[in-house]
């Protein structure tokens, strides 16, 4: 097993694709903290996790306070001995438009997947550092993170900085042996069950049926054991050079996404007045990038009537 001997923290981990997560790296040979504010679904989970022969603790707490990611990193250490792979999943959805959303819905996303990364984040680095034998960090984030996504302001910002944090620890903890890298997975989740132009995909998960074609491969989207995968790679050692990365999974799809850059550069001497810009952004700077994702139409055959 590639993960024997090592010992990793997932939080959200008591249902969906986080349980999915802490399954395989108990699987690949990792003890596992689980972490869910459900009690009940924490303790199936490390019930699951310990029939298959596994070894797996709980910490129900919620994602966000300092105090909960000292708890997660204390009781790795306390129950296992170590610490060498955190993987930050918790997180809450609120969705709505923007003249439409509280603070509190703004808040909320944004404590549990925002600041939920960075204080798990940064208590780890602190313990692993320590440590002093390396260790892998690995961060959930979503394509509504990268392309922006219609009703999900907070959770749009909260995915995209928990991208620009991978890539600044991938930096600050590259001397310490430690990885980081962001995993923006496409499947099947609780969320995507409601949304009708899924429900293919859904009912054939649902039966246990493998899920169409379309879906797995044109458009990426599979089950969370298909993201599992992903994640025992980039927390072993054979993914010890991959770190400050990006990188989409889901269905029959891998993906490396790209670090924001320059598509169009002009330049012009004396600066850029409205005047000149006004004459000349169009022709300069060319097509304008798009936002937000698009789908293709759905097959006739995996129509489903609507109402």
């Amino acid at each position: 097993m590639t993960l024997t001997g090592k010992v990793a923290i997932v939080t959200g981990s008591g249902r969906g694709l986080g349980l999915a997560y802490a399954q395989e790296l108990a699987r690949q040979g990792a003890s596992v903290v689980v972490n869910d504010v459900d009690q009940a679904a924490a303790d199936a989970a490390v019930a699951s996790i310990v029939e298959a022969g596994g070894r797996a603790a709980a910490v129900v707490a919620p994602a966000g306070p300092t105090e909960t990611a000292r708890r997660l990193v204390d009781t790795a250490f306390d129950q296992f001995g170590r610490l060498d792979i955190v993987v930050t999943n918790a997180g809450v959805l609120r969705d709505t438009v923007l003249w439409k959303m509280s603070d509190d819905d703004f808040d909320t996303v944004i404590d549990v997947h925002l600041r939920g990364t960075f204080t798990l984040v940064r208590e780890a680095a602190i313990r692993l550092r320590e440590q002093g034998e390396g260790g892998r960090i690995i961060a959930i984030g979503s394509p509504t993170g990268q392309r922006g996504n219609f009703g999900q302001t907070n959770y749009a910002a909260a995915k995209a900085g928990i991208v620009g944090m991978v890539r600044t620890w991938a930096m600050e903890l590259k001397k310490a042996g430690i990885t980081v890298n962001a995993v923006i997975p496409v499947a099947a989740t609780a969320m995507t069950a409601t949304v009708p132009y899924f429900a293919a995909a859904v009912e054939a998960e649902e039966k246990g049926e493998a899920m169409p074609a379309f879906f797995r491969h044109d458009l990426g989207f599979g089950t969370a054991d298909d993201v599992a995968g992903l994640i025992a790679f980039l927390a072993s050692d054979a993914a010890s050079e991959v770190t400050g990365q990006a990188i989409g999974v889901g269905g029959d799809r891998l993906q490396l996404w790209s670090h924001p850059q320059p598509v169009a550069t002009a330049y012009r001497e004396g600066g850029w007045s409205y005047d000149a810009l006004v004459e000349s952004f169009a022709a300069e700077m060319g097509e304008l990038q798009t936002v937000g994702e698009t789908f293709p139409p759905l097959p006739e055959e995996l129509q489903r009537p609507q109402g």
